[in-house]
């Protein structure tokens, strides 16, 4: 090391001396080159001014004692610097690993949300789930039995980041493990119930609403576990219901039961569902109401199901200053024939 030190004396010496003499951008490109050679030996800023001062003092003898007094100020200077630039060193690293961390989780966290929407003959769906920041504590799902009838959930946890994701998964894997004769929302809804109450940490909640369409019969069976209430559109009165489903939030209670209620779907009528980050959605200092909601809903539902979600929530969007304060998802189920 004390080789090393020396080394770099004499190089240093030579750039300096060089610079003095004729001040060219040289000079200053081999000074640049030369700190990377002090960040490839490991030498601190303190033992780069003592490396300074010696060579400062073999160039000019004759320095005035209070110049190369100053530099003990400045080596104290430069060991509290040394220190703390180390430490701000170190928690960048630790940051840009965590970063890294919620990226591979916010990517996992992806993979989880369905890869398409359903193809159902009868049936316009359209879907926009957008997180408030890279990892989202929205949840939605498509489940198609044997029979053809179509199962959707969609699900808030109370909760951000990789715990949020971690409860995600556990919510899609515990449904899509459940027999056919399970998928019933009552039921659906209990069984997730048990598994939530037992594997998820008191400190976090879960919302969900769990539907299923029958193509068949075109009736839409569906129930609620403390969910944002979502609308249903009835064509021929043209008018708008709310979807309310009374229910615990899952994991509160194991032994929970979880009403179902029924509607008849016509031609032209749709299913709304949504997470509070749509009905929350922040406009100054007042929250939007409902019937806001369902005013850009009906000034874009000439549109697609999927052209219609996306309108909305560019809508929404543009009215909070392009800042998302909450997770936004908007799904719509409209029967075309």
């Amino acid at each position: 090391m004390k080789q090393t030190v020396q080394n770099l004396e004499q190089a240093y010496k030579h750039i300096l001396e060089t610079f003095l003499h004729h001040k060219t951008e040289q000079g200053l490109y081999q000074a640049q080159q030369f700190s990377k050679l002090l960040l490839e030996h490991q030498i601190s800023p303190e033992e780069f001014v003592s490396i300074h001062r010696g060579v400062l003092e073999e160039l000019f003898p004759t320095v005035p004692d209070k110049v190369i007094d100053s530099f003990d100020l400045l080596l104290e200077v430069m060991m509290g610097y040394g220190l703390a630039y180390r430490e701000h060193q170190s928690l960048r690293s630790r940051q840009r690993e965590l970063e890294s961390e919620i990226d591979v989780a916010a990517n996992m966290q992806q993979t989880l949300l369905p890869a398409a929407i359903p193809d159902i003959d009868s049936l316009d769906i359209g879907v926009i789930s957008v997180p408030a920041n890279k990892m989202s504590g929205d949840y939605y799902h498509y489940i198609l039995d044997d029979h053809g009838c179509l199962g959707v959930a969609i699900a808030d946890i109370i909760g951000k980041g990789v715990p949020a994701a971690l409860c995600m998964s556990m919510i899609k894997y515990a449904m899509d493990s459940l027999p056919e004769q399970r998928l019933q929302p009552g039921a659906l809804l209990e069984n997730l119930n048990r598994v939530v109450e037992q594997n998820v940490d008191d400190s976090m909640f879960i919302t969900m609403m769990y539907g299923s369409y029958d193509p068949g019969t075109h009736e839409f069976c569906y129930s609620g576990a403390g969910h944002e209430p979502g609308f249903f559109y009835h064509a021929d009165r043209d008018e708008f219901q709310e979807l309310q489903a009374k229910g615990l939030v899952l994991g509160v209670s194991r032994k929970t039961k979880f009403t179902e209620y029924q509607l008849q779907v016509q031609k032209g009528d749709f299913i709304i569902f949504l997470s509070d980050g749509v009905t929350e959605c922040r406009v100054g200092d007042h929250f939007i109401e409902r019937s806001e909601i369902i005013s850009l809903i009906r000034k874009y539902m000439h549109l697609s199901a999927q052209q219609l979600v996306d309108n909305v929530y560019q809508e929404l969007v543009k009215l909070q200053g392009f800042i998302l304060r909450d997770d936004f998802t908007l799904m719509i189920i409209r029967r075309e024939v």
